[in-house]
């Protein structure tokens, strides 16, 4: 389906979000396919390939109902007891109007200005500058901020941040990710249980074993015996491949549904507050300043930013941040004012009712490649970025209207 507005692709990534959470449940019956496999060889040490293949199909089938069951119910404590968790790692609080207001104030005029119903507001405390949604229903949706994020920013870029998180919540992103790290957790979760237990069963005299004696029982029949023997350990080989494939690919399509709804929260936060810049300058105040210590890689997949890049950026969570500003620039008509350097010992004032740092106070911005330390003065304050109407031919924050 071909996608021309920001609903229409939400609408499109919704389908292909399925689609991949779709893929995401069929592989806990591939990593269920090869445990029959292990199993299987484990019984019986003396079988051809297609003996042990067809066996572990019909193995698959008729456990069926008690995988399924074990994924569901998997889902059902994550559903339940998920929040719990997450506020355990990272130690995050619920606040009220009284104890933040100018933070709760800032989450209660947007949603009250879209209709959202309100939730729940937390504040983790942690230098760290990031924030993050969680919640499978309305009764559980909340928004945690770090402390480090409301010293750093100012109101139209905390306003911003919010914004994205709200976003994450009305295009059910929230409940995708919930779901998609949780069947991913199943997949793991077989593919090690089958994996110790051929490593710890399988070597110490399950099939080696048998498929030996039935070699030496049976020598007259040479051939047949040895086929099956190669057999069995052909069969394993296969096994820990599936195993092994199935992993890495839960991981790809857990962090491709992460990537992929980044972009979409950013345009719904520039739709709620109008106001690219404020978000353009909120993820360069963030960038590379979102490290939560302690937190697990499922919380930072659900976070503004997540610092924790992989191989080639085969496995990094979210898109990079030249990217998502690169098309806040073009599509929302923002201004980019380059890699931002924090002063130290920042406090809650707004950036517009702080004084001028000492240049000795300002650390240098963080290189990353050809942008470090565009547009920024060399020993004083980052720049501000424009705010206010869009120039030129851009009408709204999306550009320009057809």
């Amino acid at each position: 389906m071909a996608a021309y507005g920001l609903y229409t692709h939400i609408a499109a990534n919704k389908t292909r979000s399925m689609i991949l959470l779709a893929c995401l449940l069929l592989l806990v019956y591939v990593i269920v396919y090869a445990g029959a496999l292990i199993i299987e060889v484990m019984n019986n040490g003396g079988g051809t390939v297609n003996y042990y293949l067809t066996v572990a199909l019909y193995d698959v089938i008729r456990t069926l109902p008690w995988s399924t069951g074990a994924v569901l119910l998997w889902i059902v404590i994550a559903y339940f007891f998920h929040q719990s968790m997450i506020d355990a790692i990272t130690g995050g609080e619920a606040v009220t109007r009284q104890q933040q207001p100018r933070l709760y104030n800032l989450l209660e005029n947007l949603c009250i200005s879209r209709g959202i119903p309100m939730p729940k507001l937390k504040v983790m405390d942690s230098p760290a500058l990031n924030a993050f949604a969680t919640g499978l229903n309305r009764r559980q949706y909340a928004v945690t901020v770090t402390t480090g994020l409301l010293n750093a920013l100012n109101d139209h870029e905390i306003e911003a941040v919010l914004g994205h998180e709200l976003t994450h919540i009305r295009n059910g992103d929230v409940q995708l990710m919930v779901v998609a790290v949780i069947i991913a957790g199943v997949v793991g979760f077989f593919g090690e249980l089958f994996f110790r237990m051929f490593t710890n069963l399988g070597w110490s005299g399950g099939w080696g074993s048998s498929s030996s004696s039935s070699r030496s029982s049976s020598s007259s029949d040479g051939d047949s015996k040895g086929s099956g023997g190669g057999g069995a350990v052909i069969v394993v080989i296969i096994a820990i491949v599936l195993i092994v494939v199935a992993w890495l690919l839960s991981q790809v399509v857990k962090l491709a549904l992460s990537r992929s709804r980044e972009f979409l929260a950013d345009a719904g936060s520039v739709e709620l507050t109008k106001d690219p810049d404020a978000m353009i300058s909120a993820l360069r105040k963030i960038e590379n300043r979102g490290e939560l210590p302690g937190a697990t890689s499922a919380v930072m997949e659900l976070c503004v930013d997540n610092p924790r890049e992989g191989f080639a950026d085969l496995f990094a969570t979210h898109p990079s941040v030249d990217s998502r500003i690169k098309a806040l620039v073009q599509f929302a008509g923002g201004h980019d004012p380059g890699p931002l350097a924090l002063p130290s010992g920042a406090d809650d004032e707004p950036d517009d009712q702080a004084g001028p740092q000492p240049a000795d106070q300002l650390p240098p911005p963080v290189p990353r490649g050809p942008w470090s330390n565009a547009g920024a003065p060399a020993g004083g304050p980052p720049p501000v970025p424009q705010q206010g109407p869009l120039p030129g031919p851009f009408q709204g924050p999306w550009g320009r209207r057809r």
